[in-house]
């Protein structure tokens, strides 16, 4: 089964590559792996309080996955898996990718007006990537996607 991965954050870019993803995976037979990433924390001297920051940050984003989780199996009835990973996000894609050979393309959303850090990066990477990259444009409405997808 193929396997589309995007990345969900607060953002209504990522809820446009999360839809498209999923349309994509209902019309291939395929499934989608949506995953948070959590930043890498700088270390703070009270270790109290880096971890009270972590776990928040935690919470915040399973919470995010959750939803769109959520929002994906009653849409369109597909099950996706769900990821939470801390790191530098483009390094915990490629690793993502490496570590299964059943994703077959990474799904992204671009901001209207200027694209994010993970699309600019892989963007500009694309042809060193094992799969393809989606790059879904975060001003298409609901509609529009379901008939690109």
């Amino acid at each position: 089964m193929r396997i589309y991965l995007t990345v969900i954050d607060d953002t209504p870019e990522a809820l446009s590559a999360l839809r498209f993803a999923a349309r994509r995976a209902v019309k291939t037979g395929g499934g989608v792996e949506i995953l948070a990433l959590l930043p890498p924390q700088e270390f703070i001297a009270f270790g109290g309080v880096q971890a009270t920051i972590e776990e928040e940050q935690r919470h915040h984003a399973e919470g995010l996955v959750a939803r769109a989780a959520g929002t994906i199996l009653e849409e369109s009835g597909v099950r996706p898996s769900l990821t939470v990973r801390e790191g530098d996000g483009p390094k915990v894609i490629r690793q993502m990718i490496a570590d299964n050979p059943r994703i077959a393309a990474l799904v992204l959303g671009a901001a209207p007006g200027a694209p994010g850090a993970l699309v600019s990066h892989f963007a500009a990477e694309a042809g060193t990537l094992s799969v393809p990259l989606m790059i879904v444009p975060g001003g298409l409405d609901a509609a529009a996607i379901d008939r690109l997808s």
